[in-house]
């Protein structure tokens, strides 16, 4: 009987190379560097996964709600859009430009608690809203949301010389502009104002730089803002296990948006450091600031309350009793629904 011999497998080169390619992608990939539990994971090599916590939904709104809704591209390059809503009344409304929360790293103009919550705001305050979507860190980290939210702002500027979008030139009051936002949201609302505010010749006014906008005031919704020391709330206030944002949440999420070395006193973050600009020097708008009693946010809050008007500022603020982070959009309980609806109460009187 006569052996046979088995034919030599030969193994193709880059074959054996894709392999360890792929093993060494996989040892990066499972290094985790920053993680938010259900919200965020970064890994060492950069790539960035974010859980679908809260679903995305298109525009559409049902017909009984009285707003009509849709979505516009401002910047094709950088994939930056807005999702407007428009109360159905034949009249010009106030306008305010919205910035979602997410603490800089995650959040979407198409979240659908954010959808359900600003169609009921245009609707019950009466106001049109532009709800733009910014780009994410730790991919585009600050100040990337203040150039987006800027470069939306001249987008309505442009929109309204052109005459060509009837929104604008039809539907909203002009004269009537308002930055609002909540958490994060809320800090990109401030610091885009700060930084009109404070740029030579003015930008608020009909004849300043966004001229023929106008703009009329503030809304900041539990604004994220942070600091290396700590406040009374951020030590002491004990937080539920699904709470939106607790102290731990909030070092992560600015470690991934400030530039890279910042502290947490950097100016983005804590307006009252050593070295960020002083009130004194800045034109603000009129501000109003919504304050959540159970938010680890909540002492800060109210220190930068308490700065803006010792400098002379304009500022109005209200403390919602009983709820905490991010109330208005994550929470259906009844004590929520109702801090809600004075919340929008207090916005529709703010801006009439």
């Amino acid at each position: 009987m006569r052996n046979r011999r088995m034919g030599a497998t030969t193994l193709d080169p880059s074959f054996s190379l894709q392999i360890s390619k792929e093993q060494q992608h996989h040892q990066h990939r499972v290094h985790v560097i920053e993680e938010i539990e259900g919200l965020i994971r970064v890994y060492k090599d950069g790539h960035v996964e974010r859980p679908q916590i809260v679903p995305s939904v298109t525009c559409a709104l049902a017909q009984d709600q009285g707003v009509i809704s849709t979505d516009i591209i401002i910047d094709k390059c950088t994939n930056i859009w807005a999702r407007f809503y428009l109360p159905k009344y034949h009249e010009k409304h106030p306008l305010l430009v919205y910035f979602h929360g997410g603490g800089f790293c995650v959040g979407s103009a198409s979240w659908s608690c954010y959808h359900e919550f600003l169609a009921k705001l245009a609707s019950k305050a009466n106001c049109a809203i532009m709800s733009v979507n910014y780009r994410l860190a730790p991919e585009n980290p600050l100040p990337a949301a203040y150039d987006d939210g800027i470069k939306a702002l001249f987008w309505v500027k442009q929109q309204v010389l052109s005459a060509t979008n009837e929104w604008f030139t039809n539907k909203c009051n002009l004269s009537s502009i308002f930055l609002a936002g909540d958490s994060a949201g809320a800090n990109i609302a401030y610091n885009i104002a700060t930084r009109l505010g404070s740029s030579p010749g003015g930008a608020f006014d009909s004849s300043g730089t966004l001229g023929p906008l106008s703009f009329k005031g503030l809304i900041l919704i539990q604004p994220f803002f942070g600091g290396e020391s700590r406040t009374y709330s951020e030590k002491y206030m004990v937080q539920p296990p699904r709470s939106a944002l607790n102290l731990e949440a909030s070092d992560t999420y600015w470690r991934l948006s400030l530039p890279a070395g910042a502290s947490r006193d950097h100016p983005w973050c804590n307006p009252l450091a050593k070295g960020a600009p002083k009130f004194e020097d800045i034109r603000l708008l009129p501000t109003m600031v919504c304050v959540s009693e159970m938010d680890v946010l909540k002492d800060r809050n109210l220190e930068v309350c308490a700065a803006l008007v010792s400098a002379g500022k304009k500022v109005e603020h209200v403390v919602y009793k009983g709820v905490g982070h991010a109330f208005q959009i994550l929470n259906k309980s009844q004590i929520s629904l109702t801090r809600t609806d004075e919340l929008i109460y207090q916005i529709k009187n703010f801006i009439s």
